[in-house]
């Protein structure tokens, strides 16, 4: 599946401008929604566009908009910054029937810069998820369930790392958004579901209900 997402147009000098106005700001920043272009553009890989600390208080900075909102992953282009930028953690506690099933175990913070990944393997699972960017709604997804991730660390080390199960979906959900690519790009359109009706029908381990219900995925898949 192929996006045309054009790359920022954003200078090295804005791209340092508009970071150091909301960190100068003293507050949380919002988080961008759907609709907003930084979303739909290509962020520009990062290159040294800030200074050391700069990038070390931006890095803070999304980690407490992440734990705040609260959410599992935040990309730079969602606070209106398009620079190729994530955070990750999952320290959420997770009923033991789903994690199973999901594939969830708990993802320490890091940080990851420039991402790219690819698939490991063929196997595809789909479960329901949800985006910061877009609120109240959640759809299922069908996403490879391992992948190799090759990335920057805030320290410049280059890094390449395989993650799997809800890891796995976490890291492409993130690496997806710095270029220009929303969960919903890549989603069974007929799950789309408000928060209110999945939490009410849907919340189950695995998505065979709704499939049934919703009519998505008629064919076998892995996830329900």
């Amino acid at each position: 599946m192929s996006f045309d997402a054009r790359p920022t147009d954003y200078s090295a000098a804005r791209i340092s401008e508009t970071v150091q106005q909301i960190l100068g700001a003293g507050i949380l920043p919002h988080i961008v929604q759907a609709g907003h272009p930084v979303l739909r553009h290509v962020a520009a890989p990062y290159d040294g566009q800030l200074t050391d600390t700069e990038l070390g208080h931006l890095i803070d900075l999304m980690r407490s908009v992440m734990h705040k909102a609260p959410g599992v992953g935040l990309a730079a282009p969602q606070l209106g910054i398009p620079l190729q930028i994530a955070v990750l953690e999952d320290q959420f506690p997770v009923d033991p029937d789903v994690a199973s099933v999901r594939g969830r175990e708990p993802l320490p913070f890091f940080a990851m810069l420039n991402p790219r990944y690819q698939p490991v393997g063929t196997t595809a699972v789909a479960f329901y998820e949800g985006c910061l960017s877009v609120g109240g709604l959640q759809a299922a997804v069908l996403r490879p369930e391992t992948v190799q991730l090759d990335f920057t660390a805030p320290d410049g080390t280059q890094l390449q790392r395989t993650f799997t199960g809800w890891q796995a979906r976490i890291v492409q959900h993130e690496a997806d958004h710095v270029h220009g690519i929303l969960y919903l790009d890549r989603a069974e359109l007929r799950s789309l579901s408000s928060n209110a009706e999945y939490s009410a029908r849907w919340a189950q381990p695995d998505i065979t209900r709704a499939r049934q219900e919703l009519g998505f995925l008629p064919g076998p898949v892995d996830g329900s």
